[in-house]
């Protein structure tokens, strides 16, 4: 949606549209908006299918506790100025509640490559600074983990990143983040949500910014920002050895495009080869069908430049560079994509052995995980005598035990199975900035052991035993996928499985009731986590493990599964891979979700 930004409303407007059949009215007040969001309004009006219609009128947006994420346009389900604009109102409501005692409050805006979101990030800082609020915004788009280092690094109350991270060029998102720099839990959140909720009309949001309360930002945090991961480093030595190594880097026309280059080159790195139609910055995406590394087609282009020169490693960012992907060479001189779970373990194998190594271990430190994340993790740190915690999906859990562990612990590493990692604190969301800085020096390291990449995942597997991962993703889109999303949960719960791959199901976490239950001994406990989850896990007597989840930014539910096998050598890992795919087949099968 092009919107122009100075066209705001002046009158009150209520944008509902109820009823939703075949004979819509909608109660509005039309001029109270501008003349490209009318037109677009008149247009799913006019329009013989109402799907699209109802589908961006059924319900408001919700601003959630991971903020918002929909598709852009016009309509109360969808970003737009006007759903933005009642977001940031409520936000700065609260914080001129909760930071009264400030003599000023502070806020940072970012926001990465897609269509208007240097339109919505600018509205924001406008209605910030409105309320009276001191707000620092990026001079262009940036990293989202900046934008959490920024919050720190200046000193603010808050911050708001516009973006959707990974998905498809039609949406859009706003992130917000609490003055520790991690995205809002508890009780902040569910405060907010209220103020949010509260903004009855668009005579309640102060778009009229005041420009002497904007500052512009950005080279000086950008050379803090990469000086304090630089500060990461392990094996500055192993990487002089092997600095000329052959590494292919995409941003997927995202906001890595030049930090993480530039990241790599402080490091040591002098051979990073680009792929130039992707360095392009495009929120179209125009190169690929989803820009999400984990997906295999997002990474085609930069497999095919690795082929033509011969790269040893292969690794892309999403749009606002908060994700890793990573693509190695197998024994037989392919190309493969590493999953979330496998990065996981080589960055924290190789956080946690090189601290051992270079006697920086003093028995404090401590991982995290979340709960649907390999177990193979929990092996590894336990054989190291590491403290591990398992935490719910998303960086501000993890953020919350850092926090939490504060002045106490040494934080080595945390990371989920959808290619998140984070290694440092002076960020407090998933960072592919310092993530792949330190998949390059791993693997400098790894040839210093005569190793590959591939070896020393083997390794891994020999040491701590074997697993194999496979996440599933069922789509359902809008109001109708919505409630089948809820119906496959309430089944779930109401008809557990009792058997899975053939081995019989003897544990079920259910974190919405939190409660675990032992069906073969009749047993049950309370789960300790700090708020309810609509997550279910399943584990079997031969310790599969299947977490099921709806997401809580995209119109889909989760199936993550997770099988273990036996690998004694290397030359094991072939049998080990195609024992392990076929137990996820018969899984699938046995979920209905093949």
């Amino acid at each position: 949606m092009s919107v122009n930004k100075n066209s705001y409303p002046k009158t009150e407007y209520v944008w509902k549209i109820p009823n939703c059949s075949s004979r819509l009215k909608p109660r509005h007040r039309c001029e109270a908006y501008d003349e490209a969001t009318r037109k677009e309004v008149k247009r799913l009006l006019e329009a013989d299918d109402k799907t699209e219609l109802i589908d961006a009128f059924y319900r408001d947006l919700e601003f959630g506790t991971g903020g918002l994420r929909g598709i852009m346009g016009a309509g109360s389900n969808r970003m737009n100025i006007y759903t933005v604009g009642a977001a940031t109102q409520g936000l700065a409501n609260y914080l001129k509640e909760n930071f009264k005692d400030l003599p000023e409050i502070k806020v940072a805006v970012g926001h990465d490559v897609r269509n208007n979101s240097r339109l919505f990030a600018e509205i924001v800082a406008d209605i910030f600074s409105a309320n009276g609020i001191k707000v620092y915004l990026f001079d262009s788009f940036r990293p989202t983990p900046e934008l959490s280092f920024a919050i720190r690094h200046l000193g603010c109350q808050s911050g708001v990143n516009i973006t959707a991270s990974h998905n498809p060029k039609e949406y859009n998102g706003y992130k917000a983040y609490w003055e520790d720099g991690a995205q809002i839990i508890a009780p902040h959140d569910v405060n907010i949500i209220d103020h949010v909720n509260r903004i009855k009309g668009v005579e309640h949001i102060r778009f009229e910014g005041d420009k002497s309360k904007i500052e512009i930002i950005g080279k000086e945090v950008d050379e803090a920002f990469l000086t304090a991961i630089k500060g990461l480093q392990l094996s500055p030595d192993a990487v002089k050895r092997h600095h000329d190594m052959k590494i292919v880097y995409t941003p997927i026309h995202g906001t890595g495009v030049s930090l993480i280059p530039e990241s790599l080159a402080r490091f040591g790195f002098t051979d990073i080869i680009h792929v130039p139609e992707q360095d392009v910055t495009d929120g179209n995406f125009p190169t690929v069908v989803s820009p999400n590394p984990e997906v295999p087609s997002a990474m085609a282009m930069a497999i095919a430049k690795a082929k033509e020169v011969g790269a040893d490693l292969v690794m892309a960012s999403d749009p606002d560079a908060d994700r890793i992907g990573a693509v190695i060479r197998d024994h037989k001189g392919e190309y493969v994509l590493l999953n979330g779970n496998q990065i996981v373990m080589i960055l924290l194998n190789y956080i946690m052995t090189r601290n051992a190594e270079l006697g920086m271990l003093k028995g404090n430190e401590y991982i995290v995980k979340t709960i649907v994340t390999t177990e193979t993790i929990k092996s590894i740190a336990e054989k190291n005598n590491i403290r591990m915690y398992d935490c719910y999906t998303g960086f501000k859990w993890i953020a919350a035990v850092i926090r939490d562990n504060e002045g106490s612990a040494r934080y080595l590493g945390g990371g989920e199975e959808s290619y998140g990692f984070l290694a440092e604190d002076f960020v407090r969301d998933k960072d592919a900035v310092s993530a792949v800085s330190l998949m390059a020096e791993a693997a400098a390291w790894a040839k210093d052991k005569g190793m590959n990449f591939l070896q020393m995942l083997q390794d891994i597997y020999m040491k701590y035993g074997f697993s194999s991962e496979a996440g599933i993703s069922l789509v359902r889109q809008g109001k109708k996928g919505a409630e089948e999303i809820q119906e496959i949960m309430k089944q779930l719960r109401v008809n557990p499985p009792k058997q899975i791959g053939g081995s019989p199901v003897s544990v079920i976490k259910d974190y919405e009731s939190l409660t675990e239950t032992h069906p073969l001994e009749g047993t049950s406990a309370k789960l300790d986590m700090p708020v309810t989850s609509n997550v279910l896990q399943y584990f079997t007597a031969d310790h599969t493990k299947i977490s099921v989840r709806p997401s809580g930014t995209e119109p889909k539910i989760k199936f993550y599964v997770e099988v273990h096998g036996e690998m004694a050598s290397a030359d094991d890992y072939d049998k080990a891979i195609a024992a392990a795919d076929a137990k996820i087949q018969q899984i699938k099968s046995d979920l209905g979700i093949d």
